[in-house]
């Protein structure tokens, strides 16, 4: 699993011209599954992102996590984030994981992140055409992979 964590000032989802989710001050997490993942890809991304260290204490260093805060979270579905360019110049998607496999695991992640931060986490619709609009805060976006655990 791979997430792409924005800090940000608000950030939104809108489905069809409706507004779905919206939160201010937090995290935005965009969620990227592929097929060999699991609810252990998923419990230690929650866990990562839950304790990341990516807000300003008091002399402006990034060392408060989202508890600290009372931040907010929206979590988004992203299957371009497995994207492979290596061929051409049209993203290939093969190794993105199919709904069958990518749904469960994305709203584990999602109840993991809630049950970590114990905050209610808003969210996008799985497969569905969203428009995302955030505001990064920083900027700052940091990538996590499970895999690489780094």
């Amino acid at each position: 699993m791979r997430l792409l964590i924005q800090r940000v000032a608000r950030a939104s989802v809108t489905i069809g011209g409706e507004l779905r989710s919206q939160i201010g001050r937090g995290m935005l997490i965009l969620v990227g599954v592929e097929p060999a993942d699991g609810p252990e890809d998923a419990q230690w991304l929650a866990g990562k992102a839950a304790r990341l260290r990516i807000f300003d204490d008091e002399r402006g260093v990034m060392n408060l996590d989202i508890g600290a805060i009372d931040g907010e979270l929206l979590v988004v579905s992203q299957f371009t984030l497995f994207a492979s360019t290596r061929k051409g110049n049209r993203p290939s998607y093969v190794r993105a994981a199919g709904e069958a496999v990518a749904k469960p695991l994305y709203e584990e992640f999602m109840a993991r992140l809630g049950a970590e931060t114990g905050k209610r986490v808003q969210s996008g619709v799985f497969g569905a055409d969203m428009q995302v609009e955030l505001l990064n805060d920083g900027p700052v976006t940091i990538w996590i992979d499970s895999k690489n655990r780094e």
